[in-house]
């Protein structure tokens, strides 16, 4: 029985070591404490903008929970809302 071998050259170039990254998330602000606050505020900040809904869906929150957490990050001038669209502020 003959076994054969493949060898495999491994070609790296310059291009496919640089890698974009990310632009810096923000720094959680220390008066949020609770989880899902952060979360949400995390959320927001990644993504720019959301609804109700999105949020509920992305995160796997009930809506309920959701609009305590965005009343409170509202006070805490941490999130803007116009209609239905939450976005950090």
């Amino acid at each position: 029985m003959n076994r054969g071998f493949i060898i495999v050259e491994s070609v790296i170039s310059n291009e496919m070591l640089q890698t974009e990254t990310a632009p810096a998330a923000r720094s959680l602000p220390p008066e949020l404490q609770s989880p899902r606050a952060k979360l949400v505020y995390l959320y927001l900040t990644t993504n720019g903008e959301a609804t109700i809904g999105e949020l509920a869906d992305d995160l796997g929150m009930k809506k309920i929970s959701l609009y305590g957490v965005l009343k409170t990050l509202r006070k805490q001038d941490l999130v803007a809302a116009e209609n239905d669209t939450y976005t950090p502020a």
